[in-house]
């Protein structure tokens, strides 16, 4: 019987193939009282069991492909942290210690203790690290257990990514196949590496879990968060994953197939069309300049980002260099090579390095005694972070001046609302600089700019203005801020609106203001990628897009198809109904 299953959309594109399932590996836990006679031997079970999945990591990361997307070794290592982490061993060890809890109730335990912290982070990509927490604690449960750990192995050739509909149902040729599970691990992520499998669903995960990175950056199609996805297919099911609508369709009656193997072969030719627009400038049918810029969080990520034909780098976020590190921050010379990497890789061309967007939800140093925060979203974070620890701050500052000496750099200042953050900035950047002078140490010319990401800051353009070489608009926290929504809270997610009046006034008078002061304004957030708010942007007088280099293409082709004069008009009509949107899908 047909039916279908609806969750997130987080990596576009058709996949049909037969499902491998791997259903909720949950560990069922026994719980009981040890004696204190045995403390000693519960706490080296963990121990070992540490040891045991801590070796397994460490050799899958050193088997990773070189040509593999950072974001696998990248993952690994945080499963390495985690393993290695403080809070998660000395909490094990109390539960064991003072509670008498059996090893495996003491994990768990811990597990709630440390996943609270993390659903109470106010950042959307460290909040999905507990997934990762989640993970490390299973494998050592199956390993206490004596249960096996790694993803079961397909089985046959490697299905070929070209295969026509009349065999889709013919059991005489390897059929491709897709994942089901409840989540991924990075190292069952792995497998994508060498096509195995041709897109994959899971129960659990959000647009910045670590599924969805790894499925953009390898451009999969994929859906997360399909709720019990695991527990309704069956192995071998034939099943279709539309990562373009969120859907997952079971056991397709032979009219849905064909319609969907026709999307996927259109979607096939569509890519390859896209393709050849790589070396196309992306100009407007009247003749106006668009720059498609790329969003990175490592400098390797510069080698797509300019296979896809970006004008630069609109956003390198600083902050990933950070993370993973047991408190051990990045010094100078390790964030200096870095940068210079990105810049390097971008073979001339602009690179903007945003400085570290941390928050009082995510202290970079363990060592930082621990605080509670009502809302960590309105609390200590991003420049009030930096501004709050100068010694950090004028580190990152010295090592971008120096990366500055090899190419066109950019530096980028995160959540500014106030003059006088505006003049303690300016004021830490001048002393760098001064630093580096007096060691004789080279560094190059620097263009700054403010996010504008705070309703504070959008109304408030002629201080920004006067201060800054350019503006950058990050739509993800405004939206936010300007609307009161959590997008990752499920229970208000749908008012998370980008077409909200207020959204695209704000967007427009920025632009406007802009534009009359002769500085670039750019657009960082998720709309910049989503191709359907192209023409809308435009309109508005948004020349610099930044987003995944994997949209850039699709992007383009619709710039490609713009006429900038006659979207002008429109974009003001729709900006100002009622309902924006219904008026977009009216015209």
């Amino acid at each position: 019987m047909t039916f279908s299953i609806h969750g997130l959309a987080v990596a576009r594109g058709i996949a049909i193939g037969k499902a491998v399932l791997v259903a909720s590996s949950r560990v069922d836990v026994a719980h009981y009282f040890i004696k204190p006679s045995q403390v000693e031997e519960e706490l080296a079970r963990i121990t070992q069991a540490r040891n045991t999945v801590m070796a397994e990591v460490q050799r899958l990361h050193q088997s990773v492909p070189k040509d593999a997307p950072p974001e696998l070794p990248a993952l690994l290592e945080v499963h390495m942290m985690l393993l290695q982490d403080e809070m998660l061993a000395d909490g094990v060890k109390h539960w064991v210690t003072d509670r008498l809890y059996n090893a495996e109730w003491a994990l768990t335990s811990q597990l709630e203790v440390v996943a609270r912290q993390f659903d109470d982070m106010e950042d959307a990509y460290l909040r999905e690290r507990k997934g990762d927490l989640e993970q490390v604690v299973e494998h050592l449960l199956r390993h206490m257990k004596g249960l096996p750990t790694s993803l079961p192995q397909p089985t046959g050739r490697k299905p070929s990514t070209a295969w026509q509909q009349d065999h889709l149902l013919d059991e005489s040729h390897d059929a491709p196949l897709v994942l089901v599970a409840h989540d991924l691990s990075p190292a069952d992520m792995l497998q994508f590496k060498q096509s195995v499998f041709t897109g994959f669903v899971t129960d659990v995960g959000g647009k910045t879990s670590h599924t969805a990175i790894v499925a953009r950056s390898l451009d999969i199609p994929a859906v997360v968060g399909a709720r019990s996805a695991s527990h309704m297919v069956r192995q071998d099911d034939w099943v279709i994953i539309d990562g373009d609508a969120g859907v997952i369709i079971v056991d397709p009656s032979p009219i849905i197939l064909a319609e969907y193997a026709f999307k996927q072969r259109q979607a096939e030719l569509e890519r390859e069309r896209l393709a050849r627009l790589r070396h196309t400038p992306a100009v407007t049918l009247d003749g106006q300049s668009i720059h498609l810029l790329a969003n990175i969080e490592l400098p390797e990520d510069t080698q797509l980002a300019v296979e896809m034909g970006a004008v630069g780098v609109g956003l390198f976020r600083s902050e990933f260099l950070f993370m993973g590190r047991d408190g051990k921050l990045p010094d100078e010379e390790e964030q200096y090579q870095a940068y210079k990497r990105a810049v390097e890789g971008m073979q001339g061309l602009p690179v903007t390095i945003r400085s570290v967007d941390v928050g009082a939800d995510k202290p970079l140093d363990r060592t930082v005694k621990e605080q509670a925060h009502l809302n960590p979203a309105l609390g200590l974070r991003a420049i009030r972070w930096s501004l709050a620890d100068p010694g950090m701050f004028l580190s990152q500052l010295r090592a971008i001046l120096r990366a500055a000496a090899h190419g066109q750099v950019n530096l980028l200042i995160p959540m500014l609302g106030h003059a006088k953050e505006i003049t303690q900035t300016l004021h830490w950047l001048a002393h760098a600089r001064a630093q580096l002078d007096k060691k004789s140490i080279p560094y190059g010319p620097l263009r700054v700019g403010a996010m504008i990401e705070v309703p504070a800051a959008a109304l408030s353009l002629p201080l920004f203005l006067k201060h800054f070489d350019f503006l950058s608009v990050g739509t993800n926290d405004l939206i936010q801020y300007t609307l009161a929504i959590d997008r990752a809270d499920e229970q208000v997610a749908h008012l998370y609106d980008p077409l909200h009046p207020a959204i695209l006034h704000l967007l427009a008078d920025t632009i406007a203001q802009g534009a009359a002061a002769g500085k670039e304004v750019a657009l960082c957030g998720e709309m910049a990628g989503d191709p359907a708010l192209t023409r809308l942007l435009i309109g508005l007088g948004l020349r610099y897009f930044s987003m995944h280099p994997t949209q850039i293409l699709r992007v383009k082709q619709e710039v490609l198809r713009c006429d900038a004069q006659r979207l002008a008009p429109w974009a003001q009509f729709v900006m100002q109904a009622e309902d924006p949107a219904a008026e977009m899908l009216a015209r």
